[in-house]
């Protein structure tokens, strides 16, 4: 019999557990609970809020303003504000766009945002994150569904970037039926039980072509550019991380060979489709013991503009963090314990002593707000491309200071769009100076289970 069936038995029964059972169960509790906070085991600290009085730098006006018309890789921004890439979970079951995305995306449009990032779409079937209704571009049989997407938005006078990605080890085998693969076989600690399979040579370079031929894709459906995910754990992240990579040949060791992958996309790519805007999002640091850190990030960020990167997103964080890349005041321990694949099938016994135990072992990151912004002004200080900062943005004061004061050429918002698409259209009417999200997370926990929605902090 399994411990949740013996739990439950108990309970039904009346009969209190024997010690020997409570020191069992407790400890799997304690466990759990602590579990994001035992894998960002590293004391590293990143720069902090570059926004706050006694930190703030001194810094000249670059001249730029929130609501004026700009290019980015020669595509005609209508405002500084971009909708950051987010995942919605609303492809269907081939991992087409759905008409409920495209609704999405034109009330994005409509609601003033100079330009929109789609959530992640995966260049190949094994690539897909660990979440259900992923968007796909694995062929050419994709190539209209897209275009219908591209259209509609056009149609609202935005441009659209497809954000192209493979998870890596933060893959689900579960959801895949596919074996986990990995620049070396180590596996993620949040997402996998099996070791990841090495990826060889030859299946490297097919995952450069593939990444080149998702491009293309893009660009003949229309879309304005891409941007390839190089940021939170997935695969290209782990490719750059020294934590994750830990190859000896020509694709691991020095920072060079970290990044030969992302230069071989690009170079592959600019031979075959030219000038076609090609952005990259990359972590500026997270939290690994060995993991990436602002100086070589911004590295990094050279070694990509000279390899013909358009433009840079400054995010961090990595899944085995625990909640870095998106954080709130508090850990979402209800909505985990709802929706999280790691938790939601626990023993009742353990789902009760969770939230109890989750604050005394699991602390929030900080800060909550504006938390890549100093990294991203620091690698825009080594690079001529523009720079977008994203994370934790959403005060309208503090999206001036960024732009104005040189800081970040564009900000990314993502969380502020969910319970608000409107929410660039009322920053410049004026009818409102920040966003109505409390940072409660529980958007992103329910990814795992149904489309994304705004709780708002309740269940």
């Amino acid at each position: 019999m399994d411990d949740k069936k013996k739990v439950d038995r108990h309970c039904r029964a009346g009969r209190p557990l024997s010690r020997r059972e409570f020191i069992r169960y407790s400890s799997l509790a304690l466990t759990t609970a602590a579990m994001p906070k035992i894998l960002a085991c590293s004391s590293y600290q990143p720069p902090g809020d570059c926004l706050i009085e006694g930190v703030r730098p001194v810094r000249e006006s670059g001249g730029k303003q929130v609501f004026e018309s700009s290019h980015l890789a020669g595509v005609k921004i209508r405002n500084r504000i971009i909708r950051s890439a987010t995942t919605l979970g609303l492809a269907d079951e081939t991992g087409r766009p759905t008409d409920e995305l495209v609704e999405k995306y034109i009330e994005f449009a409509e609601g003033g945002v100079g330009a929109i990032i789609t959530g992640f779409v995966a260049i190949r079937k094994d690539g897909i994150p660990g979440t259900p209704n992923a968007l796909m571009i694995d062929s050419d049989d994709y190539i209209d569904d897209y275009g219908r997407v591209a259209e509609i938005v056009h149609d609202h006078d935005t441009p659209i970037f497809m954000q192209l990605a493979h998870s890596g080890r933060q893959t689900r085998s579960a959801l895949t039926g596919l074996p986990t693969v990995a620049p070396s076989a180590i596996k993620s600690r949040y997402y996998n039980e099996d070791v990841p399979r090495e990826l060889s040579e030859s299946e490297i370079l097919e995952i450069v072509d593939d990444f080149v031929r998702a491009i293309e894709r893009a660009e003949k459906a229309g879309f304005d550019g891409v941007q390839l995910h190089g940021a939170h754990g997935y695969l290209l992240s782990e490719f750059l991380s020294p934590d994750m990579n830990r190859r000896e040949d020509r694709w691991g060791g020095t920072t060079e060979n970290r990044v030969r992958i992302l230069r071989e996309i690009l170079g592959n790519a600019r031979k075959r489709i030219g000038d076609y805007p090609i952005l990259v999002k990359l972590n500026g640091y997270d939290f690994q013991r060995n993991g990436m850190r602002v100086d070589e990030a911004a590295r990094i960020a050279s070694m990509l503009e000279d390899a013909g990167c358009d433009a840079i997103e400054v995010s961090c964080g990595v899944a085995d963090d625990g909640l870095s890349t998106v954080r709130g005041p508090e850990v979402p321990v209800e909505a985990a314990l709802e929706y999280s694949f790691r938790l939601k099938d626990k023993p009742a016994f353990v789902k009760k002593m969770i939230p109890a135990l989750s604050p005394l072992l699991v602390k929030p990151y900080k800060p909550v707000d504006n938390y890549n912004v100093c990294a991203a002004m620091e690698i825009k200080e080594r690079v001529d491309i523009p720079v977008i900062a994203v994370g934790g943005i959403k005060d309208l004061g503090d999206i001036r200071e960024i732009i104005q004061g040189n800081m970040a050429d564009y900000v990314g918002m993502s969380r502020a769009f969910i319970i608000e698409p409107d929410i660039v259209n009322l920053f410049q009417a004026e009818l409102s100076d920040a966003s109505e999200c409390i940072s409660c997370c529980y958007c992103i926990m329910c990814l795992e289970e149904r489309p994304v929605e705004c709780f708002y902090g309740e269940l």
